[in-house]
């Protein structure tokens, strides 16, 4: 059975962030995933996930200024000291929240930067993050992220990110994939599941185009759902979706999902 982690800086947005956490296991979530825990005490999280019964499936690393459009740093020479203290801070959340999982965002190279010294820069930072995981059971994740949303993002497909685990050459690093930048950049979502399947540590959704409920657009989530269930997917399937309206309402398509025979 698929286990669907509500991606809480996207859902529930007419409420405040440390009441989302109510709201999703209200609907039945079991896991729950965000952008960014950083605003908030890892305890006051904590609390959350223990009063209503539920488990930190994700989150990512510390993203660099991302109010001046800065998305993530592990790419970017002469960050090595930010990025080493920006683990250290998402190991301390993930002690206090119960999480394996950790997403490291590669970044946007500045004009002028090149791209070979950012792929050097990428994997020392990446084998720093896996050895300081590595040593407390959890994985580190990349994902490549379609550059309609985010343009210039160093990572942009499948190909390129298994490649990057592989030059990595550490056990604990692996792919998130999600759909949505999926579809937009490949396509052919299902052949390259089943391709990469095993080097997938995380998955997310979201309808294609207009990054809504998995219910309506190009993908057909139905099949893709029987499908990662028939490959015996055991992890998570993060809802990183912007609901058209009430999110709650807005799940008719989680409830036929449960209900099929």
């Amino acid at each position: 059975m698929l286990r669907f982690a509500a991606n809480l800086s996207l859902m529930y947005p007419d409420l405040p962030f440390l009441e989302r956490f109510a709201a999703a296991a209200a609907d039945g979530f079991e896991g729950v995933e965000c952008l960014f825990p950083y605003d908030y005490p890892a305890e006051e999280i904590a609390t959350q996930l223990q009063t209503h019964g539920l488990q930190q499936a994700l989150f990512n690393l510390p993203p660099g200024d991302w109010s001046a459009g800065e998305r993530g740093i592990a790419c970017l020479p002469g960050r090595h000291v930010e990025f080493a203290a920006g683990v250290e801070q998402a190991l301390h959340y993930a002690r206090v929240l119960g999480n394996e999982r950790l997403h490291v965002m590669a970044g946007i190279p500045r004009s002028g930067m090149s791209r070979a010294a950012c792929r050097d820069t990428y994997l020392s930072n990446l084998r720093l993050a896996c050895a300081l995981a590595a040593a407390e059971g959890r994985m580190v994740l990349i994902e490549p992220i379609n550059t309609r949303d985010m343009p210039g993002y160093f990572l942009n497909r499948q190909d390129e990110a298994h490649a990057i685990v592989a030059a990595v050459g550490a056990d604990n690093l692996k792919v998130q994939m999600d759909f949505y930048h999926l579809q937009i950049v490949e396509g052919d979502i299902a052949m390259k599941y089943r391709q990469y399947q095993a080097g997938i540590g995380h998955l997310q959704i979201a309808g294609v185009p207009e990054r809504n409920e998995p219910d309506s657009g190009e993908v057909n989530y139905p099949y893709l759902f029987e499908m990662l269930d028939a490959s015996g997917y055991d992890g998570w399937v993060g809802c990183e979706y912007r609901p058209r309206a009430d999110t709650s309402a807005g799940l008719g398509w989680l409830r036929a999902w449960r209900k099929r025979p």
